[in-house]
């Protein structure tokens, strides 16, 4: 993919104390994003906000939607008029954004949404913290597909994931989130914004042959199909029904085959260049805490008092949590006694951790039902029992 630096216009430098919502805004701003459609809902609205406030200043359009179902309907139609779009929601937002998510799959198309987690199920707890959305992100929409999705821990992290997630969504050509949660998107820290010269983007993967000779879902060799502009007079079909190169509906199961194994296995066989995390002493641990988004602030201190009790405890945060990790799990598996992972909800990375784990050593999960973080003595606690 080519790269290019970010559009000064764009970068608000310097260091900068912020919230986390607001730093997915300058982190969209910073990627080159130049459409915003969105609706209102907490604790994500400062997001948008901030993005109207500053994209008149860059020549950009920010839209409120009528609902989450029209804001996300208008980044596809964003996308392939060549533009780089976003939006952010929270659970109920991005529940009615499920069947379109699905569409942007099957049509291939680049787009970041990010979801400010909150407690649910339903209306559930709007202004306090959760991190419930995490298979819904995987697994929401109906069929067989792949998406990318991180999870920053701070504001910083929230601006530098947005600029990751758009470079990923761009190289792959798929739908990227950014699965944030109330706690690290209301936090004010420090963020540091460099030069627009130092932000290395990925340019959209342009066609350039023959207008005539244009397939919009013939895959590259890196298993990516070209895009163009709407308007720009290719002659070209894109669907939401199993289709072939030239996106004209095919009805059967040899092209569904071909269609849904190309959108999945570009992800899958790209897996490694895509996962990130982050280990601190894992070599000789006896147990392996496992954590993600606001989590893994929280888990520090029960890391650092099992640590001073003797206990070897290595740390694994998932800085992309899907695709999931789970080739690093099997390698670790052997080697501990457990795995421990701590999470505001009742239990759902854990799932993915312990299929990872197959039987070869004990997997120990720490929910909590949402509404505020861990008590680090709870996290403790699991820890003690784990190297028992």
């Amino acid at each position: 993919m080519k790269k290019v630096k970010a559009d000064p216009k764009g970068v608000l430098t310097g260091a900068h104390y912020l919230d986390g919502d607001f730093a997915l805004a300058e982190g969209a701003l910073a990627a080159g994003c130049r459409f915003f459609g969105g609706y209102p809902i907490t604790p994500s609205t400062e997001t948008a906000e901030r993005f109207s406030e500053r994209i008149p200043r860059v020549g950009g359009i920010f839209i409120q939607m009528e609902d989450e179902l029209g804001s996300i309907a208008s980044l596809i139609g964003a996308v392939w008029g060549g533009k780089k779009a976003m939006t952010v929601t929270s659970g109920p937002g991005f529940s009615l954004m499920m069947e379109n998510i699905g569409l942007a799959c099957m049509m291939e198309t680049p787009l970041v949404i990010a979801n400010v987690q909150r407690g649910g199920p339903s209306t559930g707890l709007p202004t306090l913290t959760g991190q419930q959305d995490m298979m819904q992100a995987k697994f929401g929409s109906h069929g067989d597909y792949e998406i990318i999705a991180l999870s920053p821990d701070s504001p910083q992290e929230c601006f530098d994931l947005t600029i990751e997630a758009f470079n990923l969504s761009e190289t792959y050509r798929v739908p990227t989130f950014i699965m944030t949660d109330e706690c690290v998107g209301h936090m004010h820290e420090k963020v540091v914004i460099p030069p627009a010269d130092e932000i290395e983007l990925v340019e959209r993967k342009w066609y350039t042959g023959p207008k005539e000779a244009y397939l919009p879902y013939k895959p590259d060799k890196d298993l990516v199909p070209f895009m163009i502009k709407a308007g720009d007079g290719y002659r070209f079909h894109t669907t939401g029904l199993t289709h072939d190169e030239r996106g004209y509906p095919v009805i059967n199961a040899e092209c569904q085959k071909v269609n849904v194994t190309n959108i999945i296995e570009k992800i899958r066989k790209n897996a490694d260049k895509i996962i990130k995390i982050e280990e601190d002493q894992i070599d000789g641990a006896e147990v392996v805490l496992i954590s993600y988004g606001i989590t893994s602030r929280v888990a520090v201190r029960a890391v650092r008092l099992a640590r001073e009790a003797g206990i070897k405890v290595g740390t694994m945060r998932l800085i992309t949590v899907w695709p999931f990790p789970e080739k690093r799990i099997k390698e670790l598996a052997p080697k501990i006694k457990a795995f421990i992972i701590p999470e505001v909800n009742y239990g759902q990375m854990v799932r993915e951790v312990e299929r990872s784990a197959a039987g070869k050593t004990q997997v120990f999960g720490v929910p909590h039902c949402g509404g505020w973080v861990h008590n680090p003595e709870d996290i403790l606690n699991v820890i003690k029992e784990a190297v028992k």
